[in-house]
């Protein structure tokens, strides 16, 4: 009997545990080499784990065991015999020959049917599926061996009941439900608990304020968004226009743009902005590349692209490593107004909020303007009170003022 040992391989520098958080083939299940036998889920991402070997599969971790790297998760006996192909069934009549063809042909649904991974949601469809209420039996899946995708989850609606016309008699009262569910939480959902209780504990953070108004901003918009879309295909939306000011901000004030390293400062001649985005298993800052550097149109497609990975869960480990700064945008989903916590060994963060419509004093006279609250929160070891306020107070300007932005004025 020949073994092979299938170890945690080594994922990332940064990376030193793993969650094991699906298995995709079962135990005692022949595998071939290369075919993806379980997922592990790391603070960054889910990774598919493949066959070192063909052979049967003995389990040795379970699911939701966290895994150290190099820890054991299953067996491969490669002395076992692949299981045999069924045989082809005789085929009938001359006259029946093309009836009975289609019969013995299977549909992929069929097909997808005999594998393990049919039926089963991925990590991220599971979550949806399981939201909604919805059980994974009666989803069907369109992924590869009839898995089920996190499309299929998201298209997919709870039936609603059938209304009973028994009357209900008035005197009845009503129920009230004092169940309790435990559920552990997800590698990524731990791994940002800490992150943040570390960067609130370990870092010297405050926050300042200030307001924007953006009435130029959406006359640019107006005017110039559908040359824009037909020339470059995507929407000249808030997010680059932000992150531009930024960037050329960031250039002009390179301690905003630092990171503390110990008794060291180390300053970047370029800047990576982290966008905060919302995925169902929590919230991923991955970096924009040299945003100072890229036009308007790549930074929405560069945004863009790495939303739908995020949202998908295939963004990479390298997709998600470094950054020079951060923004988040909680007006999407209607804040008007936070303290965002920075985003280590980042120093600086930028907010943003909804826009409202209130009465501002312009020139002597009041005048309804779309307002939006900005707040930027950084460490204080790094960067001054005086050099804080005066990055937000360029940015506004830039903002409000956005031809100086196109112009890089």
């Amino acid at each position: 009997m020949s073994i092979i040992e299938m170890k945690v391989p080594v994922i990332g520098e940064s990376i030193t545990e793993v969650t094991l958080s699906q298995w995709l083939k079962s135990n005692g299940e022949y595998v071939n080499i290369d075919e993806p036998i379980c997922e592990f889920e790391s603070d960054k991402a889910t990774l598919e784990f493949p066959a070192e070997a063909s052979g049967k599969i003995v389990h040795v971790a379970a699911e939701g065991d966290d895994l150290e790297i190099g820890a054991l998760v299953a067996k491969i006996d490669t002395s076992a015999a692949a299981p045999a192909a069924k045989a082809a069934p005789t085929p009938p009549k001359e006259e029946k020959k093309e009836e009975a063809t289609a019969k013995e042909t299977p549909t992929p649904q069929a097909a997808a049917s005999n594998s393990y991974a049919s039926g089963h949601p991925s990590p991220a469809a599971g979550k949806i599926l399981a939201e909604k209420g919805i059980a994974a039996a009666s989803v069907t899946g369109t992924g590869k061996d009839g898995r089920i995708t996190k499309a299929d989850a998201l298209a997919t609606n709870p039936s609603k009941p059938a209304v009973a016309k028994t009357p209900v008699a008035a005197s009845m009262p009503a129920a009230f439900s004092r169940t309790q569910t435990r559920k552990k939480m997800s590698r990524m959902r731990r791994t940002i608990a800490s992150r943040l209780v570390e960067a609130k504990n370990e870092t010297a953070m405050l926050t300042t304020f200030n307001e924007v108004d953006l009435t130029e901003i959406m006359a640019l918009r107006k005017k110039y968004q559908e040359r824009f879309v037909e020339k470059n295909g995507i929407k000249l939306g808030f997010m680059s226009l932000f992150s531009k000011a930024c960037a050329q901000v960031l250039m002009e004030m390179p301690q905003v743009n630092a990171i503390l390293d110990g008794n060291e400062l180390i300053y970047h001649d370029y800047v990576d902005i982290s966008i905060a985005i919302s995925t169902p298993t929590g919230l991923v800052v991955p970096p924009v590349h040299n945003v100072e550097s890229l036009s308007f149109a790549d930074i929405e497609k560069s945004i863009k692209g790495l939303a739908v990975k995020a949202r998908e869960g295939s963004l990479t480990l390298d997709e998600m490593k470094g950054g020079t700064f951060t923004i988040t945008n909680g007006g999407v989903f209607g804040s008007m107004m936070s303290t965002p916590i920075i985003n280590r060994p980042q120093s600086a963060i930028l907010g943003m909020h909804t826009i409202q419509q209130r009465p501002m004093a312009i020139d002597g006279e009041v005048k309804i303007r779309p307002m939006m609250y900005l707040a930027l929160s950084y460490d204080h070891r790094v960067i001054d009170g005086s050099a804080s306020v005066t990055f937000l107070v360029k940015v506004k300007k830039l903002l409000e003022d956005p031809m100086t932005l196109m112009m890089g004025l």
